[in-house]
């Protein structure tokens, strides 16, 4: 397995005052029997309970997910369905908060691609981004973006640390899911571009967790 060596302070995906602002941990397993099947099929109440979470707990942002074995993607058959094995361990992890959140690089970093994933389920608006040298390169996708995002951007651009390169999207954007960014580090692109996926089916998990490592390990430079 790789291993990812930072030479550079990392810098904050979104903003967060260590003070004053809080985090939400948020289980999407079948543990959370909040999450109705009704819920889940209708995004505007998807939205709406997230936000009733986050504010009953005083929080700015839910994160969590990373090796997740989720229930939610029942929602989209993009992740397939009962009758073959379906994908729903989740690979990257999730920063909930509202439409519009800026979302900055923790790194120096180039564009390596980007597309308009534009399936119910999808990603919608997607940025990868390459950090590294040749001895470290690891790549970063940025999911559920907002089109803004990626309007005039070009593949191989330079994205300096800490700087402010992209929005959380709106479900009309984001692949129809409440306001959220899926954050995912990941080793071999295996020749992809604008997408990677970041749900894989159980089986596959040895595989797929090997190639995409915990992003704890950049977004602990923002919440903790």
């Amino acid at each position: 397995m790789s291993v990812l060596n930072f030479n550079h302070p990392v810098y904050p995906v979104v903003e967060f005052n260590k003070s004053t602002d809080r985090l939400l941990a948020m289980n999407f397993t079948d543990e959370n029997t909040q999450l109705t099947e009704e819920i889940l099929a209708d995004t505007a109440l998807f939205s709406g309970w997230i936000e009733k979470e986050l504010r009953a707990g005083g929080c700015r942002y839910g994160i969590g997910g990373y090796a997740e074995h989720r229930t939610i993607y029942s929602r989209s058959t993009h992740f397939g369905t009962e009758a073959e094995e379906p994908r729903r361990l989740h690979l990257g992890t999730d920063i909930w908060g509202a439409a519009g959140t800026v979302v900055h690089s923790p790194l120096e970093a180039r564009v390596h691609s980007f597309q308009y994933n534009d399936h119910f389920g999808d990603y919608g608006a997607t940025i990868v981004l390459r950090h590294g040298n040749d001895d470290n390169i690891f790549y970063a996708l940025y999911g559920h973006l907002n089109l803004a995002s990626i309007c005039g951007l070009q593949e191989g651009q330079e994205i300096k640390a800490g700087e402010a390169f992209a929005e959380f999207g709106v479900p009309e954007e984001n692949g129809h899911w409440p306001p959220h960014l899926h954050f995912q580090l990941i080793f071999d692109m295996q020749g992809m571009k604008g997408d990677y996926p970041g749900v894989c089916r159980l089986s596959e998990k040895e595989e797929y967790l090997s190639n995409c490592p915990d992003p704890d390990i950049i977004l602990r430079h923002t919440f903790q």
